[in-house]
């Protein structure tokens, strides 16, 4: 059996799916969040909806996966236009609210498919919550996954943002929303803080909203990138099928 998306769903239908046994997926990619001059602002919600294809296609049948979660924690990037943010608090208590009305139905176990870094700061605290109430949150940590491959293929000398690794992932994947002729090579030292356009600000200064060097990505390189996130995703997955539930706090 596939797993199913449940925005397809009456709720008749979701009513039979969502058991205890069921593993409920949130995917979160943001929908307005600057990736430099070359990728769209949307970069991360596209990664997050290929992804959630991948998870549809391969998850099993006691997958269900819910709507992609626009907005989060995003704090690093405000200073670019079109760039959004929720506080820790309000993105933490989105999720947290999110399972909650899906858990009174029956399941217990959940995986945020995180494709954002500053969002662990959010879920970490949402797992705990929780737990305290009997449900299981697992998320994807998504520098992790990907650090091997990064060692195997990466040439650039540092980045984590619309760098290489990332835009390889959407020339791989989203092609036409990427366009090479406007990326270039942002790489200035790395300072604690967000991504700031003033050169004296806090921060790593980046003018152009990239860390890294973009003009490197090639689709082969995103294949693997790509191939290594699916099989760490449902890795995950599995893992939290064997997983004990925690127990609810009376």
């Amino acid at each position: 059996m596939r797993a199913v998306l449940l925005e397809e769903l009456t709720w008749l239908e979701a009513e039979r799916v969502l058991t205890p046994r069921a593993i409920v997926v949130l995917p979160i990619g943001a929908a307005a969040k600057e990736h430099g001059p070359h990728l769209k602002l949307k970069n991360d919600f596209l990664l997050a909806e290929h992804l959630k294809r991948r998870v549809l296609a391969r998850g099993g049948g006691d997958v269900v996966v819910a709507p992609t979660i626009a907005y989060h924690h995003y704090p690093a990037f405000v200073e670019y236009p079109g760039s959004t943010t929720l506080s820790l608090e309000t993105a933490r208590d989105l999720v947290v609210d999110i399972v909650s009305s899906l858990a009174r139905h029956g399941p217990r176990r959940f995986y945020a498919l995180n494709t954002g870094v500053s969002t662990l700061r959010a879920l970490r605290p949402a797992a705990e919550v929780l737990a305290a109430r009997g449900v299981l949150l697992r998320f994807t940590d998504i520098l992790a996954l990907l650090e091997p491959v990064e060692r195997a293929i990466g040439e650039q000398e540092r980045g984590t943002h619309a760098d290489e690794i990332e835009t390889s992932i959407m020339l791989a994947i989203a092609p036409r929303h990427v366009d090479m002729t406007k990326a270039s090579r942002d790489c200035h030292e790395d300072r604690p803080g967000p991504l700031t356009r003033d050169p004296a600000g806090a921060g790593t200064y980046s003018p152009t909203g990239t860390f890294g060097d973009p003009t490197l990505a090639t689709r082969a390189k995103g294949r693997r990138a790509v191939a290594a996130l699916v099989a760490g995703i449902l890795a995950d997955l599995a893992g939290l099928r064997r997983a004990p539930l925690p127990p609810a706090r009376v």
